[in-house]
């Protein structure tokens, strides 16, 4: 845990608490979290505005935002940079590689969205290691929490399945295995009592579970 500004204590942020409401200066606009609610949200953090990862990524995010659209989730950049920076930059890779970042980007230069989301280490002094991904539900819970080093670019494509994943559970409550993508057999939950575990027979412990239509999202 650390301390904001005002010393009072902040608790790390867990899958299954209750993410945080905010407001700030974005690229479009100023922004509440909570205007959200009903939608999944997918937070993302890079240490900086110009570097090389974080273009490749944020050229890539824009490319796939009509995949996110499609399945209710709205994409959220966040830097420590300043909204100046980040307006530069959002222009800078328009003009040189014809993209325009279409969704938010979040300036956090006094690092506060930043040690709340647990996107940075609160014993850091700058923003190397706030390269992060937040999954927030439509009811406002953080879903899954992904955590990558500087050095190295996130797949678009994993955080999409992710995103089905996540989905697929919550519409049909099964898991999901390794690698599963939509269409795939799910997992029946762990068994609670001896009969059902009997009834399911010698694979109870790794029950499949038919794939079901796709709804639409």
């Amino acid at each position: 845990m650390h301390e904001s500004s005002d010393n009072a204590v902040i608790q790390p942020l867990r899958i299954g608490d209750k993410a945080p409401d905010f407001r700030a200066r974005t690229t479009q606009g100023t922004f509440t979290l909570g205007e959200l609610k009903g939608r999944w949200v997918m937070l993302m953090s890079h240490p900086a505005s110009f570097t090389p990862v974080c273009t490749s990524e944020f050229i890539a995010m824009t490319r796939a935002e009509p995949d996110f659209r499609q399945r209710n989730c709205v994409l959220l950049g966040l830097s420590v940079d300043s909204l100046p920076s980040h307006l530069a930059w959002v222009d800078m890779v328009y003009e040189r590689f014809g993209v325009e970042i279409n969704f938010p980007i979040i300036e956090d230069p006094s690092l506060t969205l930043s040690r709340i989301y647990g996107m940075l280490d609160p014993t850091a002094h700058d923003s190397a290691t706030a390269r992060a991904v937040r999954v927030i539900d439509p009811e406002g819970i953080l879903r899954a929490s992904l955590t990558y080093p500087a050095t190295v670019g996130r797949s678009i494509a994993e955080l999409l399945r992710l995103l089905d994943a996540l989905q697929e559970v919550d519409r049909h409550h099964v898991l999901t295995p390794e690698g599963w993508q939509p269409g795939q057999e799910t997992l029946a939950p762990p068994v609670q009592t001896q009969q059902a575990m009997r009834q399911r027979g010698k694979t109870w412990f790794l029950h499949p579970v038919e794939s079901s239509s796709r709804e639409n999202r």
